[in-house]
């Protein structure tokens, strides 16, 4: 039997399991307001990953408008943060 880190024993289970985007979800709840600010992470009520699209729920409506401009370089700032390709779109609701 090999041996493994614990580390790379975790993310080798995440990689092969349904748990990865909700893991991914959380880390990004996590650097939200560094990635995009004080007042858009204030706004923002829901954040969830599915099928490598990154849906993001506010209530405000000049919020969402903001972030349907901004779609590009979330998708840029997400997976520069996690130094591989995490997300593909982004869907505001």
């Amino acid at each position: 039997m090999s041996e493994y880190h614990i580390g790379a024993a975790i993310k080798g289970f995440l990689k092969k399991s349904h748990l990865n985007n909700g893991v991914r979800a959380v880390q990004i709840e996590e650097i939200w307001e560094t990635l995009m600010g004080k007042t858009i992470a204030k706004y923002t009520d829901k954040i969830k990953i599915f099928n490598k699209k990154l849906y993001i729920q506010t209530a405000v409506g000049p919020l969402k408008n903001e972030l349907q401009f901004q779609k590009p370089q979330i998708v840029a700032r997400v997976n520069e943060a996690f130094g591989e390709e995490v997300i593909t779109e982004v869907i505001i609701s």
